[in-house]
């Protein structure tokens, strides 16, 4: 199965602001995004207070994509941004992850 991908360019400093900002601005478009396909969401690389909100946007988004796939990153470097979703194009088994690269 093909996999979407949704990108978020800029989220508030403040991790209550950004899942705010991101389910208000962004959740009915990334579901919309992703048709039939796996969906990747990519978000702007985050300081640690961010991983809870990021952490259960991934399980939630793989609960409602299911059968299909979703997975979300946070990447700041454009390399390992492209590897991880290459990566994750082809883990079949993967789904309601978040990974971060290492910037």
């Amino acid at each position: 199965m093909a996999q979407a991908e949704y990108i978020v360019s800029d989220l508030p400093d403040s991790p209550l602001k950004a899942s705010a900002c991101f389910y208000g601005d962004h959740l009915q478009s990334a579901l919309a995004a992703r048709g039939a396909e796996d969906l990747l969401v990519i978000l702007p690389s985050a300081r640690h207070e961010h991983t809870d909100w990021r952490q259960a946007l991934a399980r939630d988004l793989a609960r409602e994509c299911a059968p299909a796939r979703a997975n979300v990153i946070a990447a700041g470097d454009e390399a390992q941004k492209d590897e991880l979703c290459r990566y994750l194009a082809g883990a079949s088994g993967v789904t309601g992850q978040y990974c971060q690269t290492n910037d």
